[in-house]
């Protein structure tokens, strides 16, 4: 990116504040700009208003469905909004979480589903390949 472009703009949405600071931290630094939210309240508001690039969505928050209807949400708003759904559902339950027919993807709305705890380096490449294309404020 060159030093006058645009960053993409990232709504990061988790109740974890450790992880949100991480996060918008190492995305902060790799370029981007950042917006974080702990609620789904908060999260609706926020993209209402500064209509993000991408959204990373942790998938349990304040009720355990919190991501799923928040990324529903957002999709049916911003249907070209390349949203990241993270969850820690495998690592607390062992059930495996990954919505594999169309018609279960579609119906969550995510366009990637990310185990916790994650790598910085395996979420950048999603984000990467998710903006890959496009150009900062949904213009392209």
């Amino acid at each position: 990116m060159t030093p006058d472009a645009t960053p993409f703009h990232i709504l990061l949405v988790d109740d974890d504040e450790d992880f949100l600071f991480q996060h918008r931290i190492q995305l902060e630094n790799a370029g981007f700009r950042v917006t974080t939210a702990s609620t789904r309240a908060e999260a609706e508001a926020l993209a209402d208003q500064a209509r993000p690039d991408l959204a990373i969505l942790d998938l349990m928050m304040e009720q355990h469905d919190d991501g799923f209807i928040l990324s529903h949400h957002l999709k049916r708003k911003l249907p070209a909004l390349p949203v990241i759904l993270v969850t820690a559902v495998t690592s607390e339950t062992g059930i495996s979480f990954t919505p594999t027919t169309g018609a279960e993807r579609a119906w969550v709305g995510a366009d990637a589903f990310l185990s916790k705890p994650i790598r910085f380096e395996q979420l950048k490449r999603e984000v990467d390949r998710l903006l890959e294309g496009k150009t900062p404020g949904g213009r392209g």
